[in-house]
């Protein structure tokens, strides 16, 4: 005989999490006019399909509960394969730990749907604790690579201490996103890190990464930032040499620490870069996005920077288990020019904008860079009414 709590219980799940996964999502109107902010969260914890939470065995489970938790879906990498749009999620569970699924979309802003399984990270010697953040880049060398930090605890923290933390920037590559091969971590002489970014192609014949280099630098007074350097290889990948692309600055919304967020895109005037700052507020600390480009001959050279943030958190975006933070690892440039940029708000989902490569690209240029002192910013502020007196009376009602 059926059990009634276990019938209904699935039913109603069933119907929530298909109207769910299937609601269409709508472009907002764009009050800056750089992007469009979409109405709904393209992912949250209640899009985990329901056989990885529930077990689906009346016998075993005759009160339909929930198995296993999940807490949140946020900090995708992105990459569009075979004409679907992919991201490669960050999920964590109820038990804090993280790992890495796929889920795709027909059409890049709704839609999306997790594949069957996780992905099976293989491990090396040394087993990651917690993983997160995978970046991913299609490469020139036929393979697509997925870098991610891999946490372990320190080692060295004293007895007592089980929050401290080794973080490194590990390694796989992949030709489906099914099968995965572990590489070595990354090994740099900069200490610790954390948000690396393989380049798409290869400079002077060796592979090159985006790096944020925390402990070396701060320690021997060479300060952080976004970091440059290249590798012989990626079998054994090891960066040497770093150079600091957008350094750490005083008063700024990238004062505490930054780094870069999914691979760059390539266009006629320069490399498209997106990357994350963090403030320090009175609430804690505040992410947001910004914007640069660099050279196409020489990537590690900011050519362009605008001032400020390009995304913050606004209204509920600013709700979640680390609030005030706005985080981007992925986006996806289609053939048309049209720029999918996902982004996490607060630790706990994910949301898209969009935007296009022309219009990026005129923001990047054309928009003011941050002078650094409060007298300049109403300089630049005077200078653009000044510009502006004779269309004033483009305003008239």
């Amino acid at each position: 005989m059926s059990n009634k709590i276990f019938t209904e219980r699935l039913a109603k799940a069933k119907q929530e999490h298909k109207a769910l996964i299937t609601k269409e999502n709508e472009a907002l109107y764009s009050v800056n006019g750089i992007f469009c902010r979409h109405k709904n969260p393209i992912l949250t914890r209640d899009h985990i399909p329901l056989h990885w939470r529930f077990d689906l065995n009346e016998e075993t489970n005759p009160f339909f509960m929930e198995r296993i938790g999940f807490n949140a879906a946020f900090n995708a990498g992105a990459i569009k394969l075979n004409g679907k749009y992919i991201l490669a999620v960050r999920v964590e569970g109820n038990d804090r730990k993280s790992f890495f699924a796929i889920a795709e979309s027909p059409n890049g802003i709704d839609n999306f749907k997790f594949w069957d399984k996780p992905i099976t990270l293989p491990q090396n010697e040394e087993p990651d604790t917690n993983v997160y953040d995978m970046r991913l880049t299609q490469h020139d060398d036929g393979w697509i690579y997925g870098v991610f930090c891999t946490e372990k605890k320190d080692k060295n923290a004293p007895d007592g201490d089980t929050s401290s933390a080794v973080a490194e920037a590990g390694i796989a590559r992949t030709k489906d996103l099914i099968t995965w091969e572990r590489l070595p971590d990354l090994i740099s002489t900069s200490g610790q890190q954390r948000n690396v970014v393989l380049f798409p192609h290869l400079i002077d014949g060796k592979y090159a990464f985006y790096t944020r280099p925390q402990d070396g630098f701060i320690d021997t007074g060479k300060g952080g930032g976004v970091g440059f350097g290249l590798s012989d290889t990626i079998e054994n990948p090891e960066v040497k040499e770093e150079v600091i692309v957008d350094a750490k600055t005083y008063h700024t919304i990238y004062e505490v620490k930054n780094g870069l967020g999914p691979a760059p895109i390539k266009t006629e005037k320069g490399w498209l870069q997106l990357a994350h700052g963090v403030r320090n507020t009175a609430a804690g600390l505040r992410y947001t996005l910004y914007m640069f480009m660099t050279d196409l001959e020489k990537p590690w050279v900011v050519t362009h920077k605008p001032h400020g943030h390009f995304i913050a958190p606004l209204k509920e975006e600013r709700v979640g288990d680390v609030s005030n933070v706005t985080f981007s690892n992925g986006w996806i440039a289609d053939e048309d020019g049209k720029v999918f940029i996902y982004y996490a708000s607060s630790d706990t989902r994910m949301h898209v904008a969009t935007s296009t490569i022309y219009q990026l690209v005129d923001y990047c240029v054309n928009s003011p860079q941050d002078q650094l002192h409060s007298h300049l910013s109403v300089e630049t502020i005077n200078n653009l009414i000044d510009a502006n007196k004779e269309h004033m009376s483009l305003l008239d009602t």
